[in-house]
């Protein structure tokens, strides 16, 4: 009778836990979500703490910089493991008094690491570890942003916003250009910016319409009249000068491997002579910089010009102004809302 009474007790209990922990395919579900959850966290702090790590201690000297930050790195991953320790403790005492408060805890934490990333103090951490693991790449990328902020700063916000207000007219039949050739809207409204100030006309250098179309490449005139289905193009009609516009960059982009100033400059230069990348191919160039030397006459400042009317583009749109770069804070809150097509997270194919 003992012996029976105890078992009984044993199947109630197995009962009881099976009831406390659902069903199996809950319990994993849950398991998956607390590691996603757990491993959101990681990634979030270890980024910020690397980041941190890397502005404070940048440099080239051997004892003041790369041991000091070697030797915080190896901190950081002993502090990480030490937390996970302390997690798959604390997880035991958790799951101990309600099976789902595990998944919940570290679910919290993790929306609140994700809505950290939103803060300015993360987002100049990842701009630092972005700037060390980078290179020499983004150290190019981010002097040449300040080209393009300078030049924004340079220009007269009310002359800038009386030529975003004429691009209202042809809004509509950039983006649709933009979305067939794959490429990014905003940049492309920079490209009519610089090009025509968004008031189409015939120039006596010979660009006509709204993108002052010259000697496009073949190839892109192909595309262009599959895009419209039409056998001839008439660049005088801005919906043929866009999807040609549009066309052509995507072209250099693909020819300059995602390059965003070297695509824009192929793009200013067009296909004579071999263009660029004939240029780049005889001199033994292979980014923005080293080709500076061997552009001769041609216009060197035509992508910051471009990129800093995309930008201008993009304020006036999303917020209706142009703030004052020199103004407050303005300046930091303009580098927050970022250059279309230049930043890391963004390229010049794809559209906002």
């Amino acid at each position: 009778m003992a012996g029976a009474a105890v078992k009984g007790r044993r199947r109630r209990a197995r009962k009881r836990r099976r009831r406390a922990t659902g069903p199996v395919w809950q319990v994993g579900l849950q398991g998956m979500g607390e590691a996603v959850a757990t491993l959101v966290t990681a990634l979030i702090v270890v980024t910020m703490a690397l980041g941190h790590v890397s502005a404070r201690f940048a440099g080239d000297r051997l004892w003041s910089h790369l041991l000091p930050f070697a030797a915080t790195v190896l901190a950081i991953g002993v502090a990480v493991a030490l937390l996970l320790r302390g997690w798959l403790a604390a997880r035991t005492w958790l799951a101990a008094r309600d099976p789902r408060a595990p998944v919940a805890v570290a679910s919290g934490v993790a929306l609140a690491a994700v809505v950290w990333t939103f803060h300015p103090a993360y987002r100049a951490d990842v701009t630092s570890l972005r700037q060390a693991v980078g290179g020499s790449t983004e150290a190019q990328r981010t002097t040449l942003a300040h080209q393009v902020y300078a030049a924004y700063r340079r220009t007269e916000p009310k002359a800038w916003e009386h030529m975003l207000e004429r691009s209202r007219d042809v809004d509509a039949v950039v983006r649709e250009a933009a979305d067939a050739s794959g490429v990014d809207a905003e940049v492309l409204m920079g490209i009519a910016g610089a090009e025509s100030s968004f008031n189409p006309r015939d120039s006596a250098d010979g660009g006509r319409g709204l993108f002052q179309i010259t000697a496009p490449p073949a190839e892109a005139v192909a595309q262009a009249k599959r895009q419209l289905g039409v056998t001839e193009l008439d660049v005088r009609d801005h919906r043929h000068n866009a999807h040609l516009a549009a066309a052509t960059l995507r072209l250099y982009y693909d020819q300059m491997h995602g390059e965003p100033f070297l695509t824009l400059l192929a793009y200013n230069i067009g296909p004579r002579n071999g263009g660029l990348a004939t240029i780049m191919h005889q001199y033994g160039a292979h980014d923005f910089v080293t080709v500076q030397p061997y552009l001769q006459n041609m216009p060197r400042d035509y992508p910051v010009r471009v990129l800093a009317a995309a930008l201008a583009y993009r304020l006036w749109h999303d917020e209706g102004r142009l703030p004052r770069y020199e103004d407050g804070d303005n300046a930091r809150h303009v580098q927050a809302v970022g250059i279309p097509g230049l930043s890391a997270e963004e390229a010049l194919v794809g559209s906002r």
